[in-house]
This record gives C-alpha cells, structure tokens and sequence, in this order.
C-alpha cells in the first residue's frame, strides 16, 4: 500500500495558532491520532541569532515551535538538511562552534538528525570539522560519504544507515551529501560513493531488511537529484519524503503513488515544514505536511537568547568596530537570499559594478559575481556598518580577469540560469551588460537576448567580439558549475573583493555622497522573457 497524502485542514492552522498565542500549555491540547511523530525539517543556518534585523528565522523561533508541538502531547524530532559550520562572520573566528551549541541547544528539546552539507567541510584540513562533531549532541548522519581524518570518534560519529526508535516505531533515515561535481568539497579526508539514487537503494534495503515502520531521505542535493531519489517510492512504498537542503528558498514536490514528498525550507530557518507521521491499525504510515514562516508573529525562545546574546557579545568583544558607521545606503540595499540569488538585487548591483574597476583603468567590459557569495541575507538600510560587509562576504572572494568573445561568455553565463527553482548560489549578479533570460527553454539555451551599453543606447553583444571580463577566481576555476574556455589565459587572482567595496563605500563617505540605487524597472539588467519567449528587450 502506498501512503495517503494529507494536506492542511483549518483545525492544523488552528493549532498552530493555539500554541503560538501566550496561554498555558493545558489550553492548547489538541486531538492527536494515535502514534503520531512531528518532524521539524531546517536546512542551511548560518547564524546562531536571527536575519532581517531580528525580524525572521533563527533557532529562537524554532525552539519555540518545538515547545508549542510538545505541549500539545506531540513527539517531535528535527531534521537538518545541512550546511551550519560555514561561511558566516562568526565562523571565520570560532569554525562553527556557535552554530554547534545553538543546534545542541535545540536537540536537548527534540532529538534531531543533521546530514553534513558541503560547507562542513570547507576548511582543507579536519580540525574544525572533527571539534565540531566532538561537540555535538546531535546525530551526524552519512550515507554516501565516509570521513577519515584519522580521528576515530570523529570519523565514527558520521551514522550510515541509520535507524531511529521513537515511539516503538523504527524509522529508518538514509543521508546523501552533495559530491565535488555539483558543488560540494573535494577534501583528503572525505570520500564518496558516487550515485545518489544507487546508495539511496541500497539503504532502503537495508531498511526494510530490518523492518523499519518508515523511510525518510535527509539530503543536501541539488532539486533535481533529489526528485531522483524520491522517485525509488515506486518500488519502496515505506519511502514517504525528502527532507532536503543545498537550495535556500522552499521547495515542495508533492507525492504521487510512485514518488516520495520532497522539501526544503528557506536558509537561516526563515521557513521551516513540519511533516506529521500517523501509523494506521495496520502500521500504515501516511503524512501531513506544511510550511511554517518563522516571522515576528512567532516569539523568540527566552532560554536559547541567553545563547544568542553570548555570542553577539563574544563577537563584538573580539571586533568592537563592527557597528561603527563607514557609510549611508542612499535606499535599502537588498542582500536577502531570495534576491541575490533570484533575481537583480540593488546589492548585487554595487559590488558587481566595483568588480569592474579591481585592476584599474579603464574599466573592464563585463563583471559578474555567483550570489552564492552575498551571505548576509538581509537588508542594509540607512547607516552601512563593517558588519554589514563582515556578513555579506563570509568568505574570501579574490578577483581575477580575461579576455574572451561575446560567443564563449554568452556560453559561459548560460550556467547561471540552469535548473528549477528559486535560491540558487550560482544565480549571477552583474555590471556591465543586460540580459534577458527564458527559464522554460532547456539548460544552456536560456538567454535569449544579451546586451552591452553603447552612446546611443544598447547593442546586442557580438559573437566574435572580445571583451574583458572580471570573476571571482572560484568561478574562474569551474566553482558553481561555470565553464570558462581553457585555452583563455586567465590573470593571477588579485583583488579581494570585499575590501573593494568597503573601499567604495569609504570613499562615497568621504565625499559627501550615499551608495546604492533602486533597481530601474525601465532598464533592469536582468529580466525574465514572459511566456511567449519574446525578447525583453525591444
């Protein structure tokens, strides 16, 4: 029997706002079916507080969720699609072990299962990653990838087929981590096994062998692998969802007879599901799932604050600079997530446009920078601080440039468009031309039209013309899926761009002048064609 897909009812927005109101736990009870398990699924968290200036996400709200499901007489559990230790301002000083103590924080409440993502491994030697697992409470879990950094209670603590027991139920949970070739890390201490939906079946059968009550995939893929692996429902109807990570906007693939549920919540816990698992008289498994905003309607946990406020002191005890004023944003400048990775952001245009001018006059033609580099997710408005730069680049971003023909960089840009979805790293920000692009046409054959300013207007970029282009050097080197031609001679990497900015930004100061613009709807730089694949540009 396949499992029966459930949506929301006006009683669960009911309950949801009975637990989030202020009255005593005995007031919000709610009629359970027997054998219920709530499951909690985050992914990709970068700051142990909240983003939007304290307005949305952050753990805080999530431990107030769990504590609300408890009162209601709920077994909770959480699910982390990964990515924690890095990149943000705080981990380039203490590698991840605020984010540790936050997640250990939430796991004291509710037990919770975490798959690494590819960030966990950013550093090129395991120290940090082996500190962070001996300090977790929380359970790592690995199916594709095996650590060997030559610490045995380290490299043990990554689980391979791994099966909970919560409430008299064996719920059986399978890890995938996204590989080297679709953005993950290559590292001496990491190996993987190279299909995602060949492990993913060799777990389940694992599972089933041992007669779990329920399958759960907890992965940090890319949408369309995932989609892959929720297809091996057809022939493992215990299969019921995905709980997924690497994206950081929701996704939501619905079930069908022959494909599990897949989801993945929007980055820093903005938005988080909640999936309820019911077992029948006859241990049948069925779900209902939703999404819940974590906004200012949902209080922040006092307890987990007392963390939070530890650590925002830490940071400013060690960089008490970093509220001081360097600049004014003349509007509020968007680094959200959701912009920088989606569309044009007002952000992503001012530090496109200073990557032009990093290695002097004149200018070079083209910029464009993966939005995967933007961290800050938030806005900056009104006084710009080094925070505000410290968060937008939580890692280094060094410069580098090339010639090459309107033919080659029109191919290369082409890998910023590709796949579903919204959220995507290495969605492009740009300086210097225009483009317009149709996500209904295949990979590799999305833009439609590309243009370069000239006197008079705007001229499509010529095929065989060169023009000189600046990129951040991971990029350069194949990062996030981009393929400059190989027999360009690209410059040593030079300028670090952050320090560009903050540059720009000093400077506009000392002159008497804000930063930043308003997107122009009459002249974006980036547009999406409209159904009938017409031109944008006219």
């Amino acid at each position: 029997m396949t499992s029966i897909l459930k949506r929301c009812t006006l009683s669960v927005l009911v309950a949801l706002l009975l637990y989030s109101c202020a009255a005593p736990p005995e007031s919000r009870m709610v009629s359970l079916p027997d054998e219920t398990i709530s499951f909690l699924h985050l992914n990709d968290t970068y700051r142990v507080g909240a983003v939007e200036d304290g307005n949305r996400g952050g753990f805080g709200r999530v431990a107030t969720i769990i504590r609300g499901l408890q009162d209601q007489g709920r077994t909770v559990r959480v699910l982390h699609g990964g990515d924690f230790l890095y990149p943000s301002l705080e981990s380039q000083l203490w590698n991840g072990e605020q984010m540790v103590e936050g997640m250990n924080f939430l796991h004291t409440l509710a037990p919770m299962y975490v798959v690494p993502g590819n960030h966990e491994f950013d550093r090129r030697t395991p120290t940090a990653t082996i500190n962070a697992i001996r300090q977790s409470k929380f359970e790592w879990l690995a199916d594709n990838i095996r650590l060997t950094s030559g610490d045995d209670e380290a490299d043990q603590r990554l689980r391979s087929q791994f099966i909970a027991e919560i409430g008299g139920r064996k719920i059986g949970i399978f890890a995938l981590t996204v590989l080297p070739e679709h953005g993950g890390n290559t590292r001496d201490y990491l190996s993987f096994r190279t299909v995602y939906v060949d492990e993913a079946e060799r777990v389940i059968r694992e599972f089933e062998a041992a007669g779990v009550d329920l399958i759960i995939g907890l992965t940090h893929l890319l949408l369309a692998d995932d989609i892959k692996v929720a297809a091996l429902k057809a022939n493992h109807p215990k299969f019921l969802f995905v709980a997924g990570g690497h994206d950081h906007e929701p996704e939501h693939e619905l079930a069908t007879p022959s494909s599990a549920e897949v989801m993945k919540g929007a980055s820093n816990a903005r938005s988080i599901w909640q999936i309820d698992v019911t077992f029948d008289h006859n241990s049948v498994p069925s779900i209902e799932t939703r999404m819940i905003d974590l906004d200012a309607n949902v209080a922040q946990d006092a307890e987990y604050q007392l963390i939070a406020d530890k650590w925002r002191d830490r940071l400013l005890a060690k960089m008490p600079f970093l509220t001081s004023r360097i600049g004014e944003a003349a509007v509020p400048l968007d680094g959200r997530e959701v912009a920088v990775r989606s569309e044009e952001s007002n952000w992503g245009d001012f530090i496109a446009d200073q990557m032009r001018g990093a290695f002097g006059k004149p200018l070079a033609d083209l910029a464009f920078i993966n939005g995967g580099t933007l961290r800050i997710d938030d806005y900056i408005a009104g006084d710009i601080t080094f925070e505000d730069i410290g968060r937008t680049f939580g890692f280094s971003s060094f410069l580098a440039y090339l010639d090459m023909t309107g033919g080659e960089f029109r191919a290369t840009l082409e890998a910023g468009y590709r796949g579903t979805g919204l959220g995507k790293g290495y969605f492009p920000q740009i300086s210097g031309f225009r483009v317009c692009v149709d996500r209904s046409r295949p990979n590799g054959d999305r833009i439609v039209q590309m243009q370069v300013p000239i006197d008079d207007g705007w001229a499509d970029i010529e095929i065989d013309k060169e023009y000189t282009v600046v990129a951040p050097d991971y990029l350069l080197r194949g990062g996030d899926g981009y393929r400059f031609p190989s027999h360009r001679e690209r410059s040593r990497p030079g300028s670090e761009l952050k320090y560009l900015v903050l540059d720009a930004v000093v400077r506009a100061q000392a002159a008497g002048l804000k930063v930043g613009a308003l997107v122009d709807p009459k002249n974006p730089r980036i547009q999406f064609a409209g159904d009938d694949g017409d031109k944008c540009f006219q």
